[in-house]
C-alpha cells in the first residue's frame, strides 16, 4: 500500500519540483509584473501580480502564488525587490481571497509588512484558513503612496464575490486579477466561487470605468491591452452557450 501511494504521489512531486522559478518583467517605469507558478490540473500555471516602485518603498499587488506553510514564491519576490530595487516593501494589496492572490500573506505579516484588502476578502481569507488582511479598503478608493496614485475598485462579483481591480492612472495600467482573462486563455479557469450571472456585467463596469486603459494585467497568462476585457466577455458568452439552462 505504501509503495502504491508513493507511485500515485510521484507525478505531483516531480511537477512541484520542476516548476519554473518566479519571473519579473518591467511594464512601465517603476512597474513590474511578478509571475509565480503552481501546478493546476497537472500543469504549471503562471500567476501575475504587480510590483510598484514609489519614491519611498514598494507596493505589491498580490503576493506570490503560495500555499499555507509554503511561502517560497513570496520569499523569492521579497528577495528580488531587495536585490534589484533596494527598497523595502511598504504595503501589499490583495485582490481576493484565493491562494494565488494572498498565499504568502503569513510571510508578509511576519515581516511587519501591512497587507490591505476589503472587509469581505478579510472574512473569506479567515474562513479559508489564512491570516486575514486588514479589511480597510472600501468598494472604491483612490490614494497616494510614496507619490504614486493607486485606485482600488470593486466593480462587482465575477471570478469571486470579492474581486478587486487596481488602477494606476499615471501608467493607464489596470491589474485585473482573476476577474480578467488573458487573450491566451481558452476558458474561464477556476469557477468554484464565481458568480457567472454577474461576471459579464462586472466586466462591462470595468470597461466603462477605465475607458483610457492602455495595459491590462490578468491574474494568469499573458498581459496586453484592453482586448483582454472583451475577450473575457466572449469567454463568458461561450460558456453560457455550452451550459444547459437550469430548470
Amino acid at each position: 500500500m505504501k509503495k502504491l501511494l508513493l507511485l500515485l504521489l510521484l507525478p505531483g512531486l516531480a511537477l512541484a519540483q520542476s516548476l519554473p522559478e518566479p519571473q519579473y518583467h518591467p511594464l512601465a517605469t517603476g512597474v513590474y509584473v511578478h509571475t509565480s507558478y503552481r501546478p493546476y490540473q497537472g500543469q504549471p500555471v503562471p500567476s501575475n501580480g504587480l510590483i510598484v516602485e514609489t519614491a519611498t518603498d514598494v507596493v505589491l499587488i498580490d503576493t506570490g502564488w503560495d500555499l499555507a506553510g509554503d511561502t517560497r514564491n513570496t520569499r523569492h519576490l521579497l528577495d528580488w525587490v531587495q536585490t534589484h530595487l533596494h527598497k523595502p516593501v511598504g504595503l501589499c494589496i490583495v485582490t481576493h481571497a484565493h491562494d494565488d492572490r494572498l498565499g504568502g500573506i503569513g510571510l508578509l505579516q511576519e515581516k511587519g509588512i501591512p497587507v490591505w484588502s476589503t472587509p469581505l476578502t478579510a472574512q473569506k481569507a479567515r474562513a479559508a484558513g489564512y491570516a486575514p488582511p486588514a479589511g480597510l479598503l472600501p468598494a472604491d478608493t483612490t490614494f497616494a503612496h510614496g507619490g504614486v496614485t493607486l485606485r482600488c475598485f470593486f466593480p462587482g462579483e465575477g471570478h469571486t464575490p470579492d474581486n478587486l481591480v487596481v488602477w494606476l492612472p499615471a501608467q493607464r495600467l489596470l491589474h485585473g486579477g482573476c476577474l480578467v482573462k488573458s487573450v491566451a486563455a481558452f476558458g474561464l479557469g477556476n469557477i468554484a466561487d464565481a458568480n457567472l450571472k454577474a461576471w459579464g456585467q462586472t466586466i462591462r463596469t470595468v470597461i466603462r470605468t477605465f475607458p483610457t486603459v492602455s495595459t491590462v494585467v490578468p491574474g494568469h497568462d499573458a498581459w496586453g491591452d484592453a482586448t483582454a476585457l472583451t475577450h473575457t466577455l466572449h469567454l463568458l458568452e461561450a460558456f453560457a452557450r455550452r451550459k444547459p439552462a437550469q430548470p
